[in-house]
């Protein structure tokens, strides 16, 4: 059972999101959604999927405060000149388009486009992360 209260987001509803690129223990993604005053947070080993064709793996973390929306931490990481511990990768809004105790789906609206995803539990902590075949074509993405 996963330790972590469940993540049901109210269809229709508008909040901000982050994805952090972070170098840890391990280089991943840190996918994070506003709700329940919180950052809903899913840490994406190899990153938000690019293909439709090709899940990834989204492991459910502890939520974070709000404040870390606009977090990085600046310290250098020895093994990658250049880069720093925790970066901002992407941000801005996410609209859930449906939901389910198991299951929803929404439209990211970032710097880097839009794109509408699924996250997908699988049992316990293990969620799946799915992007939808098609290019959110809707108001809420319209620019």
């Amino acid at each position: 059972m996963s330790s972590y209260p469940p993540v049901e987001p109210e269809p229709g509803s508008t909040a901000r999101f982050v994805v952090h690129e972070h170098y840890a223990t391990t280089h991943h993604f840190d996918v994070r959604l506003e709700g329940d005053g919180v950052l809903w947070s899913w840490a994406v080993p190899k990153g938000l999927p690019t293909d439709p064709k090709v899940n990834r793996l989204a492991v459910r973390v502890d939520d974070h405060d709000l404040d870390h929306i606009d977090f990085e931490d600046q310290t250098p990481v020895d093994a990658v000149p250049g880069q720093i511990a925790k970066s901002i990768w992407d941000h801005g809004t996410y609209h859930v388009v449906r939901s389910s105790p198991k299951r929803f789906v929404f439209d990211l609206k970032g710097e880097r486009g839009a794109r509408r995803y699924a996250l997908i539990n699988t049992g316990d902590n293990n969620w799946i992360m799915h992007l939808m075949a098609r290019r959110v074509r809707d108001r809420f993405c319209s620019a």
